[in-house]
């Protein structure tokens, strides 16, 4: 169905049998993927999800950070969790992967850029058709969250993570943002903008932290629950 099909269908009157036969049936679908995720997921242990753009090339120091920082987290012994695709996400993967550690892949079908990279663990590949139930999935089974440079989805999942957390509808998992550079426009105009306006607290500004290295990133995740006297295998 093209975009224009798609708004025109939004106007159409639908009579009850037609909402019985494609909403019902998209509850049942719906229902499939939280059943599997929870399934498979609930057994992989501590990991940190690592976020980022699909678009990012392999020569690019980002992609190199985010292979690093995946390698320095497996050694701590944590597992770690991609969107399963290409760019930041297959850095994320290769970095555990190769290393040794849990590689899990949440990969999501779209129409262009989304295919799942080859460094999964061949049990810990997963496919969604929705957005939100892939989020439920990173949100539910990560004790930890590092963001590198992306677009629209990366913010959207950077944003859910700290919206949970600052709203207290997950525990307070650390969030790490990597890259000055690249952060510094959005948290200047967090705290310039919605700080100002009150729309967000001061405290809300120690959600999160940012970094410019893998070493730095995995070292306050690392600092975070050692303060707990926690470790990966608690």
């Amino acid at each position: 169905m093209t975009s224009d099909e798609k708004i025109r269908n939004a106007f159409e009157n639908k009579d009850w049998q037609e909402i019985k036969v494609t909403d019902s049936w998209q509850i049942f679908k719906i229902m499939a993927e939280f059943v599997e995720g929870f399934e498979k997921l609930a057994k992989i242990g501590p990991c940190v999800s690592i976020f980022g753009s699909a678009r990012t090339p392999q020569d690019n120091k980002y992609y190199k950070i985010a292979e690093e920082t995946a390698r320095l987290l497996t050694e701590h012994g944590y597992g770690v969790i991609s969107g399963g695709g290409p760019g930041i996400m297959e850095a994320a993967n290769k970095g555990a992967y190769e290393n040794g550690g849990k590689s899990v892949g949440l990969n999501i079908e779209l129409p262009f850029e989304q295919f799942h990279n080859k460094y999964i663990d061949r049990d810990k590949i997963m496919e969604f058709n929705y957005f939100f139930v892939r989020k439920v999935m990173f949100m539910k089974y990560s004790q930890g969250f590092i963001v590198l440079p992306g677009g629209f989805g990366t913010m959207d999942e950077m944003f859910e993570a700290i919206t949970l957390i600052q709203t207290g509808k997950i525990a307070r998992f650390p969030i790490v943002l990597v890259g000055r550079e690249y952060w510094g426009g959005l948290l200047d105009w967090v705290e310039n903008h919605m700080l100002d306006a009150r729309n967000i607290s001061e405290e809300d500004l120690n959600l999160y932290r940012v970094v410019d290295t893998a070493e730095e990133a995995v070292e306050h995740i690392f600092r975070f629950y050692n303060k707990y006297v926690l470790k990966p295998n608690f």
